[in-house]
């Protein structure tokens, strides 16, 4: 009674959206409040329907087909065996059989009750926006919202009602249906906000049912129709690919923007080839990757990765299907140029077909396949010669972005404020590829990043989201990336979100994917800036940032099978149809080493120059990112006022980003620059700049601390919130005027010390079984017990000229052979590019 309305109330649609009863009033739904949320009335009414809402005890059963047309049962708090009078007056109206009946929450188990079913208390609950449930009638999943501590028993429902959803995880009864009549409830929320939208299309089962029933009153002899088709009608469409010999393609040699990420992804899809009993055919010729090491593959040809050597090994191992898509932009290539040979080889392509990576390879088809779903792209017309880019460039307006079609890492892009700097870019476009695109400049809209996976059978989820430091106009590779987004708003992500489900699934992706957009942060305008149908750097440091290994199960999802029915291999018990809770933040930062080349600019653009990236992570934003700056070079404190950098113009770097971005927006910080003036400057996300102008703040704070104490009389509160954001001994050393091993003997003394936390995809909500740790100084207890001993192997860090994938290698090896004579290994790595790290 506390949550229900106290008396009716009408709420009509607009006029124009209105749906009419045969008699010419509205079509009417009497919705049962028993704690309604106000998005379920508004599906309901932006459908067309008036509602009229009543409280949770009124006798609607006596206006059954008279007044109204469908019955609505709200989601509430609390046991539904406490509601004897709402469930006798939905039994009254299931038994006069004149209605369809939708039910949600608290609905579905009221609706439960009424048809004759037990309810029972949960021993936790289910509660978050990412719980799997599955569709028994197709066999689709899907991600929902939920909140609720009880659930329906569904042993003990009567023969005439069956179960329509189940939990994908603890397989909990998560929705009915009558076999016969127009009654379907669901436990989780279809309409949630915040939340996904996977499933808000029962409003529209539930409202095209109604109008059935109101054409033809015999459709109240027959069930609810949905969606999907029939789960064996599926199956039958895409059954599950059982290949002998499976060739993957390599990335080849190292690149910028294509580096030891390709190198993790392809290993992974050979384990998971292997755990399915294929054989596997490997063709990479870099010597320095883990890929290529015995016992991995069961054969291995050291030879290029183009259309000549791919087509003499097919001929010879005569593989009955190749990978194209765990090999980057080397693989897909070949994988094009072979396209029309694969079927004559007999070689299927497993994974995203090629003509979809044609689409999103190619500007000017993937700008018209976004057009026919109405998803938004940049203003931009493709140039196959000089002329048509100047004419582009005109027609569209300057500032314009001119990006090479089938080019890695940026390669030949850039910003074009004029038609001579258009000029200089395209010849360095056509250069490197046959077409070049001409968009409309967003530079300084927020960039953010989805990594989206799809099975065959068309189950779809997003694994992470990330979000760029930096504004447009500076490449992803070349940006500071946060994960999740923190600048988002619910409202924001989740239209992403949805944005970028309907994008894959019309590509027809199987497998995993980026997509990346440009999001106006002055409105909830967006644009698609492209979509990488393959593994990435992104998706390596998605793997990494969220445990959710999107490699092995891209690989699986390759051979048809169900993403609903492929194990999370970190907990064991929940499937690998879920996207991941993050009880964490992580920041990336990457690593140049422009200094080691001559007439080499620093500045930074739509073009890749970073070499190597650090990942690293804590609970908040502060702390991710000084462990960040510290692990790019240990000759980093953290986010500190850099000498180095004290002769240059802070305004001019601001304005015009180089490698030393982020010291110059310390140094600008330090110098009293407010957190507006540097967005002003920057166009950075306020949320960030206040942040590390917090951190500016603290720093100074600590330097004057020192006028009343010395290093071991400081407030252990003080200390203990110097250690929360991310200062390291060294960093606190540099303020108090002591020395690192001072300061680490008074914090060890005062018991301020770092607790171990898992990486476990569910945030703690599943037991886990994952060997991906890391520390903070933001938790009260380990995650693990340390009851045994190992040897550590130290990792190279982060990738730089003369040091990267071999030294993975050499990491690997070594922690093989330690296992293999009975050692428990540790290691210890910041890169997110290599193999090593994950599992």
């Amino acid at each position: 009674a506390d949550v229900s309305t106290p008396q009716p109330k009408l709420y009509s649609p607009s006029a124009s959206s209105a749906l009419k009863h045969p008699s010419g009033r509205p079509v009417r739904v009497v919705c049962v409040d028993v704690g309604l949320k106000f998005n379920q009335l508004r599906c309901l009414v932006n459908r067309g329907v008036e509602v009229e809402v009543v409280p949770w005890d009124y006798d609607f059963a006596q206006l059954a087909g008279k007044e109204y047309d469908g019955l609505f049962i709200s989601n509430g708090p609390g046991d539904p065996a406490f509601m004897e009078s709402t469930v006798k007056h939905i039994q009254a109206t299931i038994e006069e059989a004149r209605i369809p009946i939708f039910g949600i929450c608290l609905g579905h188990q009221l609706m439960a009750r009424a048809a004759g079913a037990d309810t029972l208390k949960m021993k936790f609950g289910n509660r978050g926006h990412n719980i799997p449930c599955t569709n028994l009638l197709s066999g689709k999943c899907y991600i929902t919202s939920q909140n609720h501590g009880y659930a329906v028993n569904a042993d003990t429902l009567p023969k005439d009602w069956s179960e329509l959803f189940v939990n994908a995880n603890d397989h909990s009864n998560e929705g009915i249906r009558h076999v016969s009549r127009p009654y379907f409830s669901v436990q989780f929320h279809p309409e949630s906000a915040p939340g996904p939208r996977d499933t808000e299309f029962l409003f529209d089962v539930f409202i095209q049912t109604i109008l059935d029933v109101l054409k033809d009153s015999k459709k109240m002899q027959q069930p609810v129709s949905f969606p999907g088709g029939e789960i064996a009608e599926n199956r039958a469409k895409n059954p599950v690919l059982h290949p002998k010999k499976v060739l993957v393609l390599g990335s080849g040699g190292l690149s910028i923007g294509q580096a030891g990420e390709f190198d993790y992804s392809g290993s992974q899809a050979i384990k998971a080839l292997k755990e399915e009993g294929i054989y596997t055919v490997l063709i990479n010729p870099n010597i320095a990757t883990i890929q290529t090491s015995q016992g991995l593959a069961d054969k291995v040809y050291f030879l290029p990765v183009n259309a000549d050597f791919v087509r003499k090994v097919i001929k010879q191992e005569k593989p009955d299907a190749i990978y194209c898509t765990f090999g980057g932009q080397t693989a897909l290539q070949v994988g094009i140029q072979l396209k029309d040979e694969f079927e004559s080889l007999g070689v299927k392509v497993l994974g995203t077909p090629i003509d979809t990576v044609i689409t999103t390879e190619d500007r000017e088809l993937f700008a018209r396949s976004m057009e026919s779903i109405d998803a938004p792209c940049a203003n931009s017309k493709s140039a196959n010669n000089m002329q048509e880019a100047l004419e582009a460039g005109d027609g569209i307006g300057y500032p314009v972005i001119c990006r090479a079609a089938y080019a890695l890492g940026g390669l030949g892009s850039g910003f074009a404020d004029n038609k001579e700097q258009l000029i200089d870019l395209c010849n360095k476009a056509f250069a490197v590829s046959p077409q070049v695109l001409i968009e409309k400049s967003m530079k300084g809209w927020k960039e953010v990043e989805y990594e989206v996976v799809r099975d065959a059978h068309d189950n779809c989820i997003t694994v992470c989201n990330m979000e760029n430091f930096d504004p447009l106009g500076i490449h992803t590779g070349d940006s500071v990336v946060v994960a999740p987004s923190q600048t988002l708003s619910d409202e924001d992500y989740n239209m992403l979100r949805t944005t970028a489900v309907k994008v894959i699934r019309h590509l027809g992706v199987v497998g995993e994917c980026n997509i990346q957009y440009a999001l106006n942060p002055e409105s909830r305008e967006f644009c698609i800036i492209e979509v990488n149908a393959r593994l990435s750097r992104s998706s390596a440091l998605a793997s990494k940032a969220t445990g959710y290994p999107l490699a092995f199960v891209a690989a699986k999802l390759g051979l048809n099978i169900p993403l609903n029915e492929i194990k999370n291999t970190v907990t064991k018990v929940t499937c690998a149809c879920f996207e991941p809770s993050l009880d964490y933040v992580v920041v990336k930062i990457p690593r140049w080493d422009l200094k080691k080349f001559t007439r080499v600019s620093t500045l930074l653009g739509s073009s890749m120059k970073s070499v190597g990236e650090v990942m690293a992570i804590g609970r908040t934003f502060e702390e991710a990112i000084q462990k960040a700056i510290r692990s790019v070079d240990p000759s980093n404190l953290g986010f500190n006022e850099t000498k180095a950098l004290m002769s240059i113009d802070i305004d001019t770097e601001l304005q015009t980003p180089s490698d030393q971005r982020m010291f110059a927006i310390a140094n600008a910080m330090h110098n009293g620059y407010s957190a507006e003036k540097v967005w002003e400057l920057t166009k950075i996300d306020r949320w960030f700049l206040y942040r590390l102008k917090g951190l500016s703040n603290f720093s100074k704070d600590m330097g004057a601390l020192m006028k009343e104490h010395s290093v071991d009389s400081v407030p252990i509160r003080t200390f203990r919130r110097a250690k929360e954001l991310g200062f390291s001994d060294r960093q606190l050393a540099l303020f108090w005027d002591s020395n690192e091993a001072h300061v680490r003997r008074v914090r060890v003394d005062a018991g301020i010390m770092p607790v171990v936390k898992q990486i476990d995809t569910v945030a703690a909500e599943f037991p886990a079984f994952t060997n991906y740790l890391y520390t903070t100084y933001n938790g009260a207890q380990h995650d693990i017990h340390f009851n045994d001993q190992g040897v550590m192997v130290l990792g190279s860090g982060v990738y730089r000229i003369g040091s990267s994938v071999e030294f993975d290698w050499c990491s690997v090896r070594a922690i093989r052979t330690l296992r293999a004579n009975g050692h428990k290994t540790v290691m210890v790595n910041v890169s997110s590019l290599p193999s090593p790290k994950l599992h």
